[in-house]
């Protein structure tokens, strides 16, 4: 029997590999097993019947050794301590890897967004915002959007941590609205640079783009504009999933048609979805189909040890963070499937989040243009270096990426030495 999931053991096992096979000793990455602080607060809210409900929020600063912590907040009902823990330190790699100057944090809020009304979830992220309000802000920590929050979101957080401060701060959280200093190119980012890093490596496989088969697991923004830019890069998208399901058809989907059915009204699913030739199929089944690219761009925890023989497509490019299993890894490495990992993969998110950052610490701003020709050019600079540190290491891509990520996070706390 397989022992339970934890996320924050299977990281630490992935970076004892990491930094053994960097030659290192064990106290140059010590420091990296443990959150530099871990707050967990009780959020009261007041609901829209007079009731007093009380959810459980977390903040995870994990290294701060390169930068001001970054990461994202999460709202989702099964979320924990242990998995906030691992997104954290997943975050602090993903940063180092893109060499950005940024350590890892991440923040969640134990709660099904979708039972809230609007009123109770701003009063939640106010509430929630004032509770984590030491830990944050423009020079310590920045969050931004995560599963189940939004640019909507983040403008809330903004705005109450301004009404602290007493003036406008727009810096202390990135992927906002346009209007209040959000980046131009931010929502697509992180699906861009899925985009990006499938084109490389299909690249560097020989593989053509035109007409590869890819399958993507979660159409919400990671996964539908990786699916919606691949389709127009040539790539035929055969099948698609959310969390009621999938579709698929081997001929190719008409993406835009999906997407364009997905954002007509609030709570459409692809289980309603239906057209010529169309097969309705579970989440396992997409994962399992036959295609050239498997994206999985939902939640972590879904390539297990028990699906991943299974598993068709030869190439797997992480759009969520910590999909595959440690124990499923290993089972991909032994059947020759190229992993592109997510802290290379998806971290197109937390580079444009820092593109923000900066315009809002200079008060200006870029045009579209710009923020997407100058995250290319540092998501393909990140993948060289990971594709070069692979070949020099002889192992896979993953262990390429935690390689070149530890050893920048080392070298930057060796220079800073330890306090006091």
């Amino acid at each position: 029997m397989s022992k339970a999931y934890n996320p924050y053991e299977d990281m630490l096992e992935v970076l004892e590999k990491a930094a053994k096979m960097l030659g290192l000793d064990e106290k140059d990455y010590e420091a990296l097993k443990y959150p530099e602080r871990e707050l967990k607060v009780a959020i009261p809210v007041e609901m829209d019947d007079g009731s007093i409900r009380v959810f459980q929020g977390y903040r995870v600063q994990h290294s701060s050794s390169r930068g001001p912590c970054k990461g994202g907040i999460r709202y989702h009902q099964d979320v924990d301590i242990d998995e906030v823990k691992a997104l954290a330190a997943w975050m602090s790699f993903k940063c180092a890897v893109v060499n950005i100057p940024y350590g890892g944090g991440k923040g969640a809020v134990k709660v099904n967004p979708k039972e809230l009304s609007k009123n109770e979830l701003k009063n939640l992220t106010r509430r929630y915002t004032a509770m984590i309000l030491p830990l944050i802000g423009p020079e310590t920590d920045i969050p931004a959007p995560d599963v189940n929050t939004n640019a909507e979101i983040m403008g809330w957080i903004m705005d109450t941590y301004s009404m602290f401060k007493g003036y406008t701060v727009p810096g202390v959280v990135t992927g906002k609205p346009v209007e209040i200093g959000g980046s131009l190119g931010r929502k697509e980012a992180t699906g861009r640079g899925v985009m990006f890093m499938t084109r490389e490596i299909l690249h560097r496989l020989g593989m053509p783009i035109i007409g590869a088969e890819v399958a993507v697991q979660g159409m919400g923004n990671v996964g539908g504009t990786a699916a919606r830019l691949l389709h127009n890069e040539g790539c035929k998208i055969v099948a698609v999933s959310d969390v009621s399901g999938g579709v698929y058809r081997r001929s190719g989907l008409d993406v835009n048609e999906i997407l364009s059915f997905l954002s007509s009204d609030e709570g459409k699913l692809l289980k309603d979805y239906n057209a010529p030739g169309i097969v309705h199929i579970t989440n396992e089944e997409l994962l399992t189909t036959e295609c050239d690219v498997l994206i999985p761009a939902a939640l972590e925890n879904q390539i297990t040890e028990a699906l991943a023989p299974r598993i068709k497509a030869s190439v797997i490019v992480e759009g969520a963070n910590g999909p595959t299993t440690v124990e499923a890894d290993k089972i991909l490495e032994r059947n020759r499937k190229v992993v592109v990992p997510d802290i290379l993969a998806n971290a197109g998110g937390v580079v444009v989040s820092y593109f923000e950052w900066v315009q809002n610490i200079q008060s200006l701003m870029w045009d579209e243009e710009e923020v997407n020709r100058t995250l290319e050019k540092i998501m393909i600079r990140a993948f060289n270096e990971v594709w070069e540190k692979k070949n020099e290491k002889g192992t896979t891509m993953r262990m390429g990426a935690y390689m070149v990520a530890i050893d920048r996070i080392v070298k930057a706390k060796q220079i800073r030495g330890i306090f006091p």
